[in-house]
């Protein structure tokens, strides 16, 4: 009687040609793609050692997508400046619409999962954002930055004009934060340095610091608007930079 066991080097190798044949999207290095499919939970439940999960591919892929965005959006808005743009990229790479990319092409459908990962975490934007970004790290190692072009732009294009106007009109705290995450790997941080007037007719002094630096000064009649209007000030000082 044949023995009809499925090994996991079966299961690494399946779910590749499935996704190749799905998306079309083609792999000279397979071993790649295993890998970029491959959600830590499998490892802890197979116990294969020798095998890796798709981690340091997320890592490289995030810094890949960055570049690639980023150079993308150089040229495709030649008059925006450094703060616009920087808010641009931030709106692309951001987990929401990496998980949407990921979405678009089925990936959820090929990971390789544990299975109590799999019953509830092969829907989770963070899972896809980071199965995405590591399907990235793979494409580059495999083809170069022109094979990682051709895959990301016509996912990225479709969905830009609406990624513009969430930029452009996001609340400037969002936007502030956003940007200091991205750039300085930090969180504003507001604080109500003075407060004037009579208890009807207030009016708060709020600074939002980054790093220990003062970013921005606001005032307005509640912590909210000051707070906003230290948010609006701190990009505009960034913008014009």
């Amino acid at each position: 009687m044949a023995d009809t066991t499925v090994t996991t080097a079966d299961l690494l190798r399946q779910a590749a040609f499935q996704f190749e044949e799905a998306t079309g999207l083609r792999f000279r290095d397979k071993t790649l793609l295993q890998r970029a499919l491959t959600h830590r939970s499998f490892l802890n439940e197979t116990r294969e050692l020798l095998l890796a999960d798709n981690e340091r591919l997320e890592f490289l892929g995030d810094a890949v997508l960055g570049f690639v965005v980023g150079e993308y959006l150089y040229h495709c808005f030649p008059e925006l400046r450094e703060g616009p743009l920087t808010n641009l990229r931030a709106a692309v790479v951001r987990e929401e619409t990496l998980a949407h990319f990921a979405e678009q092409i089925g990936l959820g459908d090929h990971l390789l999962m544990g299975r109590g990962e799999a019953e509830s975490g092969r829907r989770r934007p963070a899972v896809l954002c980071a199965a995405f970004e590591a399907m990235v790290g793979a494409v580059y190692l495999d083809q170069g930055l022109e094979a990682v072009r051709r895959f990301l732009l016509p996912l990225l294009e479709p969905l830009l004009p609406k990624l513009v106007e969430w930029a452009t009109f996001k609340d400037a705290k969002s936007r502030l934060q956003e940007w200091s995450q991205a750039e300085l790997h930090a969180t504003p941080r507001y604080q109500t340095v003075a407060v004037e007037g009579p208890d009807h007719a207030r009016t708060f002094t709020v600074t939002v610091t980054i790093n220990g630096e003062v970013y921005g000064v606001g005032h307005g009649h509640s912590k909210q608007k000051a707070s906003q209007a230290a948010a609006e000030d701190a990009l505009r000082r960034i913008e014009g930079a």
